[in-house]
């Protein structure tokens, strides 16, 4: 089973419109939830103005004091200043354009907007500050109480006046990762009721459903078992969707009411109030031999944190783990500030900081062979680490599982036709082509389960000689109800069909981590092969006992699914007769297996991306012609679904390299609050991305596997990037900034060549 292109089981119901999602529950009598979020990014609060709106017929306005919930607990990780805490609803200052200050409930949801428009809010509009740049001077401070901007803060360890001594060329550049939207298809949507027995039941469109219920008791004050948390199906998170300050105000605006309450947002509400993603500057210096050698590298990092620092203030921590890429640098120094601004929260977004270590790393490896004169490809193979070192432990201590980047980076070379874009691209420029070619490399390695936790898994035959896999995992549109099944079929020697996954619901599934930072399969998936194999022992046993012989004598034929005695074609039984032998004696619950599983270290996948772009010099306007990408993920499972999440994340790479970016303008008011006016690219913008196939198993689990569902979007951008950058290499552009595509790369070329006004 492993290794089969199995189409996904999940699929038919998604195609024909019988995906449930939160907003499809049938709950005839919820109140509507409407948040007023404020116009302003930078503004203190001098009155609410509920009066009129609390006139209306059944229609009730809370503000924050009537919570009493405090802050949202600031993410307990080591330097984050806690003193920055996020109010569920703000009372006396708001900071980004977008923040709560009210929540108007009524019986639907038209009443609800119309209700929103006539509570009056007054501010007095405070001077704000968009810029993470301008954010270190601290001029306008969002925290008078801390008395600066810094959110978080590492230092150079150590640092080094002497980094670059000895040599012979040094060069520096800058690479600006713009902050994006996450855009899942389906926006957040959450609904909540207390039952008879006192229990509330929330159902979240999240990525983690347990850590989301033990963050709803631990705020509302409730014992998590009288909590329950259901994840029905959820139309994309890429690391967005964990629980929110709106998620607790609807479970609390559920127990104040002794109602129903369901709140889903418009796309405008979410395009400003979901948490953005990246938004780091990028300072890069690097140094080495005239032979290509590098000996020394830093990068310094300032980080847009948003309004409140959680996540996306702790970003720059994966991108330090990562800083050396697929190098064998020496010496790397890191230094990393992370600010608030008055704009939307930062976190999680596809990658998570690590698309920002390859960013920067791969752009000095490329600005390192164009100062020495040197193709970038054989720059790349000159300080690749190599095959034989593995596990192999990093300048900025990552330790590496596994990896072979020279051959994969050949393998994208071969299928791009290296030598012949080469050799057009030269004839281009000999000709002075309107339209000049750009070749761009990405060779890099990310860490997926980075965390390293731990994963639940439960397997049971189910009376008729099924198996039901309950697993903690939580899959948002990366296949687990086929992957894991497929797992678990390959252990029983069950048809896939016969294995049922139940997940998201933290009555039905007794633990669970969720589903981010690509660990679902190396851990979930290893977990329920895990209880598989347990369940086939005890099977063994038992049919060995109704069989009446030893159990050394009887093997599962996982062909036929059917545990035969060794040397009696005829006798034994399959999983069915099994069953139904165990029944009527109350032995089957024997086949109901539990195990966790925690790996000892991350895994680490890699690749290679070479993009292939043709930019009109007169215009600035880039067209992706090809994309090669070679992603190394360990033992796949099902290559279908491996090539569904490569191709999702090259798509993100590419829309971050090409085409899409949050702006503000200078008093923090958003342009880009819906798809008019955000860059995000159709797939006709995109082209037929070309994959090609390598597997490098990993020694940390037992079944090989890494993650894949952020790789791809790892290793484009930077490809991308590269790419324009080098169609634009005669003209003396050295940087560009992100979305790198029209208005910027004319501004680029206006720069360098000074020809532009004309």
């Amino acid at each position: 089973m492993i290794g089969r292109r199995v189409l996904r089981r999940e699929d038919p119901r998604f195609l024909t419109g019988g995906a449930r999602y939160v907003e499809d529950l049938w709950l005839p009598d919820a109140l509507q939830v409407t948040f007023v979020r404020s116009p302003f990014a930078h503004a203190r609060i001098l009155d609410v103005d509920a009066s009129v709106a609390s006139a209306l017929p059944k229609t009730r306005v809370f503000t924050a004091a009537d919570l009493g919930l405090g802050t949202f607990p600031p993410l307990a990780v080591p330097g984050l200043e806690q003193r920055m805490g996020r109010p569920f609803m703000a009372g006396e200052v708001v900071r980004f354009a977008g923040e709560i200050v009210a929540a108007v409930v009524t019986e639907s949801r038209a009443a609800g907007a119309d209700a929103a428009e006539l509570v009056a809010v007054e501010y007095e509009q405070l001077p704000a500050v968009i810029d993470p740049r301008k954010a270190l001077e601290d001029e306008v401070i969002l925290f008078p109480e801390v008395g600066t901007n810094v959110c978080w803060r590492r230092e150079a360890e150590p640092r080094e006046d002497s980094l670059f001594e000895g040599c012979d060329v040094v060069v520096s550049g800058r690479v600006a990762g713009q902050r994006l939207a996450p855009s899942p298809l389906e926006p957040r949507s959450s609904a909540a009721v207390v039952g008879e027995d006192g229990r509330l039941t929330a159902w979240l469109s999240t990525q983690m459903p347990h850590q989301d219920r033990d963050g709803l008791a631990s705020i509302l004050g409730l014992d998590p078992a009288v909590v329950r948390v259901v994840a029905p199906d959820v139309g994309g998170g890429f690391g967005a969707k964990s629980l929110s300050v709106e998620d607790v105000l609807v479970a609390w605006l559920a127990r104040t009411s002794g109602r129903a309450v369901r709140w889903t947002e418009t796309r405008s509400e979410n395009m400003v109030a979901m948490h953005h993603g990246r938004g780091a500057i990028l300072e890069v210096r690097i140094g080495g031999d005239r032979e290509g050698v590098v000996r020394a590298y830093r990068l310094s990092v300032l980080q847009d944190a948003g309004a409140y620092p959680g996540v996306g203030a702790f970003l720059p921590h994966f991108t330090h783990l990562m800083a050396s890429g697929v190098y064998r640098i020496p010496t790397i120094e890191f230094e990393a500030t992370s600010v608030v601004t008055n704009t939307t929260p930062v976190g999680a977004f596809r990658g998570a900081g690590r698309p920002e270590a390859t960013q920067a790393i791969e752009r000095a490896i490329d600005l390192f062979a164009a100062e020495i004169g040197i193709d970038p490809a054989e720059v790349r193979r000159t300080n690749f680490i190599p095959p034989d070192a593995f596990p192999f432990t990093t300048a900025t201590g990552a330790r590496y599982d596994s990896g072979d980047y020279e051959r994969a980076l050949d393998l994208a070379l071969d299928a791009a036709g290296y030598d012949g874009l080469r050799q057009e691209q030269r004839r281009r420029r000999e000709q002075g082509a309107l339209n000049q070619l750009g070749v761009g490399l990405s060779t890099y390695v990310e860490v997926t389960n980075g965390l390293v936790e731990e994963e639940f898994g439960a397997v049971e035959i189910t009376p008729d000689g099924e198996a039901i896999l309950r697993t903690g995992s939580f899959s948002h549109g990366q296949g687990h109800e086929t992957t894991f099944a497929m797992i678990v079929a390959e252990g029983l020697g069950l048809p896939v069909e016969a294995v049922r996954v139940v997940k998201g619901d933290t009555d039905e599934v007794a633990r669970g981590t969720g589903t981010y930072g690509s660990k679902s399969t190396q851990i979930g998936g290893t977990v329920a092969a895990l209880a598989a194999e347990e369940v086939v022992e005890r099977a063994r046993r038992l049919a060995a006992d109704l069989l009446e012989v030893s159990p050394d004598d009887v093997v599962l034929d996982l062909g036929a699914g059917r545990f035969q005695v060794v040397g009696a074609p005829g006798r034994g039984l399959s999983w069915s007769e099994l069953a139904a032998r165990l029944q009527p004696d109350g032995r089957l619950e024997q086949l109901q297996v539990e195990r966790d599983f925690k790996a000892e270290h991350s895994t680490f996948p890699f690749g290679a991306h070479v993009a292939v772009v043709e930019v009109d010099t007169e215009t600035g306007a880039v067209a992706l012609l090809r994309l090669i990408a070679v992603d190394d993920a360990g033992r796949i499972i099902n290559p279908v679904i491996a090539a569904g999440q490569v191709h999702g994340g090259l798509a993100t790479g590419v829309a971050q390299a090409l085409y899409e970016g949050i702006a503000y303008d200078e008093h923090g008011n958003p342009l880009t609050a819906n798809l008019v006016s955000y860059g995000f690219p159709a797939a006709t913008d995109l082209p037929s991305f070309e994959l090609v196939a390598m597997e490098t198993p990993t020694p940390l689990n037992p079944l090989g596997t890494k993650g894949i569902g952020e790789s791809g979007t790892i290793g484009a951008t930077a490809a991308v990037q590269n790419a324009v950058i080098d169609a634009l290499a005669p003209f003396g552009v050295r940087d560009i900034d992100m979305p790198a595509n029209g208005e910027h790369v004319w501004r680029a070329l206006e720069q360098a060549t000074g020809t532009r006004s004309r």
